[in-house]
């Protein structure tokens, strides 16, 4: 009888709470929240693979702000322009911070302080302002401008050789992936790390970059349910084997260049001093203030600073700005080689621009507007990040009139966003047209592929200046085709970030008209 009253009491209390939660939400100004927070779990129990998907239906069904609970993480879900502008403007301060208790910023930010997991404040600033200053600059992307275009150039020699094979099918995101983090390293340590055989240092630095793709994207119960927090000690084990990993590695590269420094004299530097890579001007930062600039903070900035190419708020430089970038030229050659009248048309800007006596050069991107078109459709359709990088509120707050606490986890559903049907004519087709006489990336709140307010992307520049390098250059030098002719399955894999569930492999060989600047190229 005891056990019998029990169940009937639970059972009342548990259908009072059902009956009356959302009325008391709505009394409390708090935002709607869709469903019943399962114990323990929260909501996660609703996301389901196409995770962007699923945060776009809740939009529809429930408005586009949202209150959800990701274990016992409170989060404040936006899906609306107006919201975001809010959150990003006028609470912008509010919500400057990143959440906090994550085994990744732990072990991988090097116990936050890193530029992505610092909190707010002087530290975060003095690393924003030195990726402003050191790599980020007008000046400095131009004086490195050289080893973006060595790269573009080796990359369609690769992709010759490749087209030069019996199968002509190549598949595209491991290129375009070595091309881009080769471009960050040689900014950062003045190495090439990639499409290298046979050297050691090379072939450790890339299983570090791989382990730390691998770790960035683990599932930590204790993430969401701190008192959980036992459950991940294998995987904190293996965190902490990893940071002693890279920090042996990182440390070596640091030495290395110290000596190379020793080495050179800063008499008659000039410019040459300006194309220093990133780690010297750091270590010369630490010889001025030693007491701040510890190998730490040094190895925080250069290693896991993931913004620089990514398309996201802020995030690590080489990590993120690499994988990014890859996966926003694999998008964009696939929406080309799915309507081939883009491609002819892009083609046709670059010929009548640039003709065939040259490769296309950075200095030309501003004189090719329908391939800006291009790659700022592909940012709409696919931002990198979906969902941007969380924010956390250090304060209580008000965001679309609903009241908002202290501690409370920022979700910006960005894809929702973009692919807004309500914003957006025709969302899902691939329109360059659509931003024609648009200047820049950013229109309004309702596209922000590089993220707004304090902590948006720095490294929206380079990133452009990648991208349309890459793109441009492989629409001019080949002709494209689809294996067997068929149609490309634009599907996204599960997970948080936007990448292709199928690789893309696609059919090309150099175009005639190039043959003479290609061949002086092998």
């Amino acid at each position: 009888m005891p056990v019998f009253s029990f169940l009937l009491y639970t059972l009342i209390f548990v259908l009072i709470y059902i009956l009356t939660s959302p009325l008391w939400r709505k009394f409390q100004k708090h935002p709607p929240c869709p469903f019943l927070a399962a114990p323990i779990i929260g909501h996660l129990y609703i996301l389901k693979p196409p995770i962007t998907q699923t945060f776009a239906n809740l939009t529809v069904r429930f408005g586009p702000v949202l209150s959800l609970r990701f274990g016992s993480l409170p989060v404040l879900m936006i899906s609306s322009p107006s919201a975001a502008e809010e959150c990003l403007t006028k609470s912008d301060l509010a919500f400057c911070n990143r959440p906090s208790g994550f085994l990744a910023g732990k072990y991988l930010g090097y116990g936050y302080i890193g530029l992505t997991w610092a909190p707010y404040g002087p530290h975060w600033r003095n690393l924003r302002r030195i990726s402003a200053v050191e790599i980020l600059s007008s000046h400095r992307l131009q004086l490195l401008a050289g080893i973006r275009a060595d790269e573009v150039r080796m990359l369609i020699r690769r992709l010759i050789s490749a087209a030069a094979d019996g199968d002509r099918a190549v598949e595209m995101k491991p290129a375009m992936f070595d091309l881009t983090t080769n471009v960050m390293t040689r900014m950062i340590f003045g190495k090439r790390y990639y499409g290298i055989e046979g050297e050691e240092e090379a072939k450790r630095f890339r299983e570090i970059v791989a382990g730390t793709f691998r770790l960035f994207n683990e599932i930590c119960i204790g993430d969401m349910v701190p008192y959980l927090r036992w459950l991940d000690w294998r995987k904190e084990e293996r965190f902490k084997r990893f940071k002693e990993e890279r920090e042996i590695l990182m440390r070596e590269l640091i030495e290395e260049q110290r000596r190379n420094m020793k080495e050179i004299s800063d008499e008659g530097e000039g410019e040459k001093k300006d194309r220093r890579p990133l780690i010297q001007a750091l270590l010369k930062l630490q010889e001025s203030e030693p007491e701040y600039y510890k190998d730490e903070i040094i190895l925080g900035i250069m290693l896991f600073w993931e913004s620089i190419s990514s398309f996201t708020d802020e995030m690590d430089l080489l990590i993120g700005g690499s994988d990014t970038s890859a996966g926003t030229m694999e998008w964009a050659l696939a929406l080309l080689l799915n309507h081939p009248e883009v491609l002819q048309k892009a083609q046709l800007e670059i010929d009548t621009h640039i003709g065939n006596e040259r490769l296309l050069e950075e200095s030309d991107l501003c004189h090719l507007p329908y391939l800006r078109c291009i790659i700022t459709e592909t940012l709409r359709m696919y931002p990198a990040a979906p969902n941007l990088i969380p924010h956390e509120s250090s304060e209580d707050c008000v965001v679309g009139g609903y009241q908002v606490p202290r501690g409370t986890m920022l979700q910006l559903n960005l894809w929702a966003i973009q692919n807004d049907p309500k914003i957006w004519d025709y969302p899902s087709n691939f329109r360059p047209e659509r931003f024609e006489g648009v200047d820049g990336h950013r229109i309004g709140f309702k596209m922000m592929p590089f993220g707004a307010g304090r902590r948006s992307c720095p490294g929206e520049g380079l990133a452009i200046k990648v991208v349309g390098l890459t793109i441009g250059s492989l629409i001019q030098c080949f002709e494209w085709d689809r294996v067997d002719g068929k149609v490309l399955d634009m599907a996204m894999a599960p997970g948080f970030n936007m990448h292709r569930a199928e690789p893309l492999r696609a059919i090309l060989q150099p175009r005639p008209a190039m043959m003479k600047q290609l061949s002086q190229m092998s």
